[in-house]
Order: C-alpha cells, then sequence, then structure tokens
C-alpha cells in the first residue's frame, strides 16, 4: 500500500542557551493512501511538533520526512473573520494565493451545498453554531485543494454533544473528498471511532510505542457514532487507556 506520508528515524531537539530538549527520538510513522491515522498521547509528548514537521514550520534534526501530496491543516479553533462573511471566510487563503477562480469558485459552491450552508453564505460567523463553524472552517481548508488534511485536535473547543456529532460531519466530509488525514487527539474514543490506524506517542522524548489497526464490526457504512457501538470498541478503548496509563507513570 501506497504511503502518502512517511516519518523514518526522526529526532527533533529544541536548544536553549544552556540545554538540549529532545521531544522526538527515532520516530517512525507512516500515513496510508485513503486512511485517517490519529496520533494519541500523553500532554506534552510531541504531537503538535509532529505536524508542525510535517508542514515544514520546523525541520527535523535529523531523519527523513516523505510527504507524497499537498498538506492543508485545520485547526483547534475555527478562526473565521467575525468581520467577513461566510463565504469571504472560505475564499480568504486563495485570495491570498492568488488562485481565487471560477473553477475554485464552483467547487467552493459545490462543498457548501452538498454539507448544507449555502443558505448561510452570505451570513456571518456569529450567527453559527460550534459546529457548523467547524465546517466551515474545515470546507476553508478543502477549498485550497489539499491531497492530505491535518487535525489538531479539532473539536476540543466544543462541548461534548457537539463534539460528537461535528466529528460526525468532519468525518464523512474526509471519506466523501476521499482525502488522507492525521488527526492529533487527547480523546481515545475519538481516535478509535474515526481512525483507520492509532499511533501512541510515549511520554517524551516520544517515539511510537505501538500502533494500533482499528477493525470493528459494523453493518453498512462506518461513522463514528456507529463505530463507538461496535463489539470491539471497549477492547480497543481498554488497550489504548492502558498504554497512555503506563506513559503517564
Amino acid at each position: 500500500m501506497t504511503h502518502i506520508i512517511e516519518m523514518k528515524n526522526v529526532y527533533k531537539s529544541f536548544y536553549t542557551e544552556s540545554s538540549e530538549i529532545l521531544v522526538l527520538k527515532d520516530l517512525n510513522l507512516t500515513l496510508k493512501k485513503g486512511k485517517i491515522l490519529a496520533i494519541l498521547g500523553p500532554s506534552g509528548s510531541g504531537k503538535s511538533t509532529i505536524l508542525n514537521l510535517l508542514t515544514s514550520l520546523i525541520q527535523p534534526t535529523s531523519g527523513e520526512i516523505m510527504i507524497n501530496g499537498k498538506i492543508g491543516y485545520m485547526f483547534q479553533r475555527d478562526h473565521l473573520l467575525e468581520w467577513r462573511n461566510i463565504m469571504d471566510n472560505i475564499t480568504i487563503g486563495l485570495e491570498i494565493q492568488k488562485k481565487l477562480d471560477k473553477e475554485s469558485l464552483k467547487k467552493i459552491e459545490r462543498l457548501l451545498k452538498t454539507y448544507d450552508l449555502w443558505e448561510f453564505r452570505n451570513g456571518f460567523p456569529k450567527e453559527l453554531s460550534g459546529g457548523m463553524r467547524q465546517r466551515v472552517a474545515l470546507i476553508r481548508t478543502l477549498a485550497t485543494n489539499p491531497d492530505i488534511l491535518l487535525l489538531d485536535e479539532p473539536f476540543s473547543a466544543l462541548d461534548y454533544q457537539t463534539r460528537l456529532l461535528v466529528s460526525e460531519d468532519i468525518y464523512k466530509i474526509i471519506k466523501n473528498e476521499h482525502k488522507e488525514a492525521i488527526l492529533v487527539t487527547h480523546d481515545i474514543a475519538e481516535a478509535i471511532s474515526m481512525a483507520d490506524e492509532v499511533a501512541v506517542l510515549s511520554m517524551r522524548p516520544a517515539a511510537i510505542k505501538n500502533i494500533y489497526e482499528i477493525k470493528l464490526t459494523i453493518e453498512g457504512e462506518k461513522t463514528p457514532l456507529i463505530a463507538r457501538k461496535s463489539p470491539e470498541f471497549k477492547d480497543y478503548f481498554d488497550d489504548l487507556w492502558k498504554e497512555l496509563d503506563i506513559n503517564d507513570k
């Protein structure tokens, strides 16, 4: 199976005047074609550092990073501009890149209609629910036509019920638009329900402690809510809980 992203023997250190802080140690990680990979780990283990390496905001101290495609980044918060309407929020990236044309506008129109936001295109962010704002944020990311999505705890600012519903929406959009994705999360249940594989990080300096291939018994099409009802869900949850519990000791 083709690897869309591959990180091989990656080390990353940060330096102060008096010391070296090793954050990633011999990290090996792959994102496979057509898959969603969740990265799960304790606070401070280096999850955000991995995303920063993948977006080239920082460079590895050593090791190789191979990326086969264009990356789009979805942040923890939607970062919608309150003084721009929904359509103008979505087009801002294309405006900056000077790539806003008829073809891209046609794609945005399709996305807005498909994901029930078309009637809100002339409204403003304050008029939308938290879940709708996150859908707008993802469409804004998709508008720049990325191949790979990096999701940095995109549901963490939402209440629990909204979080469940939005994860359902985001999952469907990722799959319908045929994107690969890496989801960084602290939420074990979220990782199991959304991902095809879950990579568990050790404490800092972080390496991949274990990778779980998620295989759930589901009738019909998988969604995060349906996945939570599968008989294997609890077993995966217990195993991942133990992994993280050991990490925290």
